[in-house]
């Protein structure tokens, strides 16, 4: 079972009078096989779309956090195939799978052999946190070519022309990062975040979701009033610190859980 395009999975919880609910897991921490179980674990506890990440040498948009999840998801020799493989093993869940990496990573494999790969795969798209829409030619060629969604990012400095550029390229959804700088947990949402929604949908988004900070149901609960979705990241990569793989995993899906009430206050 192929999982559902991001929009349809956002369109899906607006239709029932909510906010979509974004989880980002990276592939290979603590190891793939328990990155694939907390994904399906996530999804299980309410997350509308996953975004797996690809493990890369050089995370700099990335908070500590995720910056030590992935160094160790590389030492324990994570690649491509991986992720690849977890995208199938999520998407056949039903929820909408993306994938999120640094450009480099694609570029090294074939831009038009990963797409391929991962619409076979069951996954919706890219989200391209270093990749930029001018620069970005080859990939939204063989994206379109295989009905893959475009996910470009979005900040508080970006040009009302970045802005609107970006809307048109995106397919999806755009992410806004809410905060400048890296990503991570942190004690209260951005105040320029519910600008830089406004400033995005008067661009031409249809869809605009919000990243780099969310933590708890509460927070959860007041992006949701502006955006269409509500992403978390490291707060729930955290939670796999914990050795006990059983522990882990129940911590996260009561997370989730959490995450998923407030989207739906």
């Amino acid at each position: 079972m192929a999982g559902r395009r991001s929009a349809e999975a956002i369109d899906a919880a607006l239709a029932e009078g909510r906010k979509a609910l974004v989880v980002y897991l990276p592939v290979g921490f603590p190891t793939v096989e328990r990155s694939i179980a907390a994904a399906r674990t996530a999804v299980a506890a309410g997350a509308d779309l996953v975004e797996l990440g690809l493990p890369y040498s050089d995370p700099g948009m990335d908070g500590e956090v995720i910056q030590h999840a992935t160094t160790q998801a590389l030492a324990q020799g994570t690649r491509v195939s991986d992720v690849v493989r977890a995208v199938e093993q999520v998407s056949a869940t039903g929820a909408g799978v993306l994938v999120m990496t640094y450009y480099n990573p694609v570029l090294r494999y074939g831009v038009d052999r990963f797409a391929r790969d991962l619409a076979n795969a069951g996954g919706g798209g890219l989200i391209t946190p270093d990749l930029i829409p001018d620069e970005a030619g080859a990939w939204i060629s063989a994206a379109d070519e295989h009905d893959l969604d475009k996910v470009f990012l979005v900040a508080p400095s970006s040009t009302d022309e970045r802005l609107a550029m970006t809307a048109a390229a995106s397919r999806g959804f755009v992410y806004a990062a809410s905060t400048m700088g890296v990503t991570g947990v942190r004690s209260s949402v951005d105040t320029h975040a519910r600008d830089l929604v406004a400033r995005t949908r008067a661009a031409g988004a249809e869809r605009v979701c919000v990243g780099l900070g969310v933590s708890t149901g509460a927070q959860a609960a007041e992006v949701a009033e502006y955006a269409d979705g509500v992403i978390v990241g490291s707060a729930l990569v955290r939670t796999l610190q914990d050795p006990d793989e059983r522990a882990g995993l129940k911590a996260l899906g009561a997370l989730v859980e959490d995450l998923a009430a407030g989207v739906r206050a």
